[in-house]
């Protein structure tokens, strides 16, 4: 890939402009009658045309051939089965029970990251545009002569072991644990890996990932814009037999094509790839007395048409300061509207003593109680409420407002922990009644 080097640009939502090769990029038109150096125009949109300005997604390209160059797709029948699955999710009935899984091993013969696709559940419906897929991956080869892309949604990466090179139209990003990257619906890319590599996804189908409000917080606080990066460009004039493999509407599909389609030499726009380091996240909590929502973690989110309700919250519990007073600090005991997907990238989360392990993952749907264990309680009870510095931890909240449904494979793995539930068996009746 022409201009590989891992460079990149700063900002959430900004308009970039980026070009491989010098006089690449137009300056005035968008669209001049013959482009430079014989490139071709293309423009990849995110959002409808007439979007407001504010959430407007598009990104003008300027590339070796345009994507329509490759031949008809055909179903894309995998050499392995497939466990990837997509809304709606209707092929089990979903209990309220609160759910748990160990992490998904990684494989023993070569698998690509799509072909390593594990859905664990999910809502809505990607015709629709609403609703989210979560899923697992875990690979140990890098993608050979196959692209991939996303119609249905964008993808929101969260590694878990081992490194990410992903190749895009628009450039390349490296995304490590401890990092997210999330890939445009529809952006063509290529995963590269070394060693074998394991991590969370979340498919988006409704509208795109942005910053939440700030509301009474200020001008300041959770994700900062200017730590988001975006790749500048990069680009392969590559011939070849290669093939496009797509999900769209829920399934899989390829096509033949007889160049790399990663031919970007230009390009400005707001629809981009970007990264995160999750390190770079400003922690907001209490300093007196109880702790506020789990909501002040919120890193992205991805609105739904009722306000304040989102489709899909990516929250983090990472390392941070606990110093409330006269306060059960770890989460408490609850139940709510919203669905909970959770997993846990390294350390120890703090409402669990044991059981939810790194790579793991556990399911709160709506209105199905959850809360620390019994260990948890009884320790957290007596704990002295000295200034306590939670470290080497790392954890992630899917939130989404419909709830997760879980497949076949969730509910029936052996990597599910069907002995969930005794974690809060031990919670014992101490009431004691008022002494007259």
């Amino acid at each position: 890939m022409a201009e590989r080097g891992l460079r990149y640009q700063s900002g959430f939502g900004n308009e970039f402009a980026t070009e491989a090769v010098e006089g690449a990029l137009p300056v005035v038109q968008n669209a001049p009658q013959q482009s430079k150096l014989g490139l071709y125009t293309e423009q990849f949109s995110g959002t409808a045309f007439t979007a407001p300005r504010a959430v407007n997604r598009r990104t003008w390209t300027y590339r070796i051939r345009p994507s329509v160059t490759h031949k008809p797709f055909e179903p894309y029948e995998p050499g392995i089965p497939s466990l990837l699955r997509s809304g709606p999710f209707t092929e089990a009935h979903t209990p309220p029970t609160q759910m748990r899984w160990d992490p998904v091993p990684i494989p023993e013969t070569d698998t690509e990251f799509f072909d390593g696709l594990i859905t664990l559940g999910g809502n809505g419906d990607p015709a629709m545009q609403t609703g989210v897929a979560i899923h697992m991956y875990a690979a140990n080869a890098s993608m050979r002569g196959r692209f991939f892309y996303n119609a249905d949604g964008e993808m929101l990466l969260v590694p878990q072991e081992g490194a990410l090179t992903l190749a895009t139209e628009l450039g390349v990003l490296r995304v490590a644990p401890g990092e997210i990257a999330v890939i445009p619906r529809g952006l063509k890319f290529r995963v590269e890996v070394e060693g074998g590599v394991r991590g969370y996804i979340c498919e988006n189908y409704g509208s795109p990932f942005r910053l939440p409000e700030l509301g009474p917080i200020g001008a300041n606080g959770l994700a900062n814009a200017r730590h988001f990066l975006t790749p500048v460009a990069a680009y392969e004039d590559v011939d070849g037999d290669f093939r496009i493999v797509a999900k769209f509407l829920g399934r899989m599909w390829e096509a033949e094509i007889d160049h790399s389609p990663l031919d970007v030499v230009a390009w400005h726009g707001n629809y981009v790839p970007y990264k995160y380091d999750l390190a770079n996240f400003n922690c907001i909590n209490s300093v007196s007395f109880d702790h506020p929502d789990p909501s002040i973690y919120t890193v992205l989110t991805s609105p739904s048409a009722v306000a304040g309700t989102a489709n899909v919250d990516f929250a983090i519990f990472p390392p941070r300061w606990l110093v409330a007073e006269h306060t059960f600090r770890p989460p408490w005991f609850h139940r709510n509207m919203m669905n909970e997907f959770m997993g846990l990238i390294f350390g120890q989360y703090d409402a669990k003593a044991e059981g939810f392990v790194p790579g793991g993952a556990s399911l709160h749907n709506c209105m199905s109680g959850h809360g620390p264990d019994a260990e948890t309680w009884e320790r957290a009870s007596e704990a002295e409420l000295k200034p306590v510095y939670l470290k080497d931890t790392l954890a992630f909240m899917f939130e989404t407002g419909l709830a997760v449904r879980p497949t076949q494979f969730a509910l029936e793995s052996k990597i599910r922990q069907h002995e969930y539930y005794e974690c809060w068996q031990g919670l014992k009746n101490n009431f004691r009644a008022a002494q007259r």
